[in-house]
């Protein structure tokens, strides 16, 4: 009859298997990192980039504030909604309901940042977080300030009822600082020699892109809102890419590059291990048969 474990053995189990899993996702993603040279590289091009947005931006808060409601704006939506197929309206719909689920969307927030930090990125951990929280915060005021009026049935369809001010688009701001930082730290830090490499940059990099023309196509938003809202969240991700590496190089929450094992490189050190044990207790053995044989020798002369 099989022996049954303990409590405490089921505990220890227990315990070994989620940290077997995190030591080897430690180890995958040391793999998978460039050097620091390369990364700082390119987070500086991702900073300039980003950057480049905010004299945009500003001419364009201007340009809304003065014209609510412009032409263009009411034109592109409604080539926009010209395919209205039940498909694309689902889509497009599908795109956008993070954006309608804040709840979930922090939980899913707040498990990347666990992730990361269980992966020991932890200032990306940190970033992750803050930048959406400072995006949001932000959106609410330049809403409050510009007070633009969303669009209305008289003027195109409106697939999703929204409510709040236009300017800038609340789920193209979100979207971009969750999204896109995700797919700013996959080029900064991976090789991109990894399937799984891939899944990081292309998904957060669809969301993002689809998240803005699926508003327009909702009418939930002018085109000028998610402009704005791209050029807005480009800047504050350009800024927090600043601040990452500045951090970093002054080492603040900097990853310990202890060396990781792999599962077969643990096999091999514990088989190792075991064959050095045997090997001393021959030792030993030997030493002992040795000694035992002298002073039988010794006893023998004595008698």
């Amino acid at each position: 009859m099989p022996k049954k474990k303990t409590t405490s053995q089921l505990v220890q189990h227990a315990t070994e298997m989620p940290l077997s899993v995190i030591e080897q996702a430690q180890h995958e993603l040391q793999q998978s990192r460039v050097s620091w040279f390369r990364a700082s590289r390119r987070t500086s091009f991702f900073i300039t980039f980003y950057l480049c947005g905010f004299v945009l931006f500003t001419l364009l808060s201007l340009f809304v504030y003065i014209y609510p409601v412009d032409g263009i704006d009411i034109l592109i939506t409604r080539e926009f909604q010209e395919n209205r197929t039940p498909w694309l309206i689902t889509t497009m719909t599908a795109i956008s309901y993070l954006g309608y689920q804040p709840i979930l969307f922090g939980l899913m927030i707040l498990a990347t940042a666990l992730i990361f930090w269980l992966v020991r990125l932890r200032l990306e951990a940190l970033l992750v977080i803050a930048l959406s929280v400072v995006s949001s915060l932000l959106n609410v005021l330049i809403k409050l300030l510009v007070a633009r009026p969303r669009p209305s049935t008289h003027l195109v369809d409106v697939f999703r009822q929204a409510t709040g001010a236009s300017f800038p688009s609340g789920h193209v701001m979100s979207y971009l600082a969750y999204f896109g930082i995700l797919f700013s730290f996959g080029v900064i830090l991976l090789k991109r020699d990894r399937w799984w490499h891939f899944l990081v940059l292309t998904i957060p990099a669809l969301f993002v892109i689809l998240v803005g023309p699926s508003r327009i196509y909702l009418g939930a938003h002018w085109a000028s809102d998610v402009l704005g809202a791209y050029l807005l969240g480009s800047l504050l991700l350009g800024l927090t890419l600043w601040l990452y590496l500045t951090l970093r190089k002054r080492g603040i929450l900097a990853q310990q590059r202890a060396p990781l094992s792999t599962p077969n490189q643990q096999a091999t050190n514990q088989h190792t291990t075991a064959i050095a044990e045997a090997e001393r207790e021959k030792r030993i053995a030997k030493i002992d048969t040795v000694q035992r044989t002298e002073t039988a020798r010794a006893n023998k002369g004595t008698e």
